[in-house]
């Protein structure tokens, strides 16, 4: 794979409908520690999509050591995570092909 190209792990999953405002909450809590530890070789999104049920993270690592590994607030976001899905989580790999001031916001949650 060329430099120019970024690999990375797309994860969908739809939660239960009373379990999807814990979730953000829990993500959110994992935002608000990376922001605080600023990890290197990391890149991180999430999004919760318009049916209010269905979140998407986009994930990218440089390197071998992937620092969610080593975040409480990750460890917390997983500890449940089965009891708040409706279903199983589905990963694909996926292959930057551009973007465009992507994540360029000044906050970290909504």
């Amino acid at each position: 794979m060329s430099r120019a190209q970024s690999t990375a792990v797309v994860v969908r999953y739809q939660t239960r409908p009373e379990a999807a405002e814990r979730n953000q909450h829990l993500v959110c809590q994992v935002f608000a520690e990376l922001h605080r530890e600023r990890p290197d070789g990391l890149r991180y999104a999430a999004f919760r999509l318009a049916d209010g049920v269905s979140f998407v993270h986009v994930v990218s690592v440089e390197g071998d050591a992937d620092p969610l590994t080593r975040s409480a607030a990750f460890a917390e976001f997983q500890r449940e995570l089965p009891d708040r899905l409706a279903g199983p989580p589905t990963p694909s790999l996926a292959t930057l092909v551009g973007s465009y001031r992507f994540g360029a916001s000044a906050g970290y949650c909504h």
